[in-house]
């Protein structure tokens, strides 16, 4: 039987080694966290382990044991009919449960019965996330960091999307995030991740960068959404050269109305969206934001919020958390336009 083991810390420099990363926990543990690449085999599915669950409760361990035992064995072989059949001989998966215990184990010895090279995850994923978070105390270090600052609607993650079809290193952690980084952020229908996988998609990003070029980030604040930023990820962005983008007000307007059309078409989900800004702005001033958006003028709306709620916070932000702002910027400067977007690109990537 070629059953091989190896620790979390070897297993983050070695993903691209397997063939397939095999997470064998249940739907609902996959959906919060994975790591990179990895396909769910459910050695128990969610209403399976309530069951066994329930019986080593309510009923005794053994009862339990051979239930588990006979549900895992037909989900193994129901596993390896669906997905292993046309594998070649020298097929090398990763196999992880959530510790390394009997989930991953009974799959990994199956597999390695047949006579495939199977590695199995010291600790499975509590020891993966273990090591995720001590990489992400010392990897942002590893990288130097070009911010890109910039009022809201200024065009900021579109410039970084541009920037990193032109070939820069690109740190887009709203992207990652699900999340556009204001009370408005959040996209209908497309929830954010939780904050483990978020930690993960920060990690893998980080950890494929050449650390000789600079990456290029978002001048984002503690957290996005509702996600935390790594701390030691925000104190190196904080201290780190910046880029100001600038875009001519009307143009930014222009762009949020763009970017956020589903508040345009939706004038009740913008609405209580607003409801956000109650505690900051007052009552009075909401009230008025709302009864303009729903007499159809939602530009005037977001021009008013750009004027007088998020540019006084953003300049404020700006000159509290972000040191390399004091320092000499290079001004990106744009129209609204894609060529001129492409030339300020160009511009942040040669000034890097």
């Amino acid at each position: 039987m070629m059953l091989l083991t190896v620790s979390a810390n070897e297993a983050l420099t070695r993903l691209a080694d397997f063939s397939t990363i095999i997470d064998a926990r249940s739907e609902s543990e996959f959906a919060e966290d994975r790591l990179p690449g990895a396909v769910n085999w459910p050695s128990l599915n969610d209403a399976q382990r309530k069951l066994v669950g329930t019986e080593y409760k309510q009923v005794s361990p053994f009862v339990a044991q051979k239930r588990g035992a006979a549900l895992v064995a037909r989900n193994i072989a129901d596993h390896i009919e669906r997905e292993v059949f046309d594998k070649p001989r020298d097929w090398k998966p990763l196999v992880y449960c959530w510790r390394g215990g009997k989930r991953s184990g009974s799959l990994a010895m199956v597999l390695g019965q047949i006579g495939f090279r199977v590695h199995l995850l010291e600790g499975g994923y509590r020891e993966y996330r273990r090591a995720v978070l001590q990489a992400l105390e010392e990897l942002p270090a590893r990288v130097n960091y070009r911010v890109v600052c910039g009022s809201t609607g200024s065009g900021k993650s579109r410039l970084l999307q541009v920037m990193r079809t032109q070939g820069a290193q690109v740190l887009d952690l709203e992207e990652l995030a699900n999340h556009r980084g204001s009370v408005l952020g959040l996209v209908p229908g497309c929830p954010q991740p939780s904050q483990k996988q978020f930690d993960s998609r920060i990690w893998d990003a980080l950890r494929h960068f050449d650390p000789a070029r600079p990456v290029f980030v978002e001048s984002e604040s503690k957290k996005v959404g509702d996600l935390r930023v790594p701390p030691a990820l925000i104190e190196r962005m904080r201290a780190s050269a910046c880029l100001h983008l600038e875009l001519p007000l009307a143009a930014r307007v222009a762009l949020l109305i763009e970017d956020y059309d589903f508040f345009v078409t939706d004038t009740e989900a913008f609405c209580e969206r607003l409801n956000a800004l109650r505690a900051l702005r007052g009552n009075e001033v909401v009230n008025a934001w709302q009864q303009t958006a729903r007499s159809g003028l939602t530009p005037d709306v977001v021009r008013d919020l750009l004027v007088n709620h998020y540019d006084p916070i953003y300049a404020q932000s700006m000159k509290r958390n972000y040191t390399g702002s004091e320092l000499p910027q290079l001004g990106l400067e744009w129209d609204g336009s894609a060529a001129s977007l492409a030339s300020a690109a160009l511009n942040a990537i040669a000034a890097g």
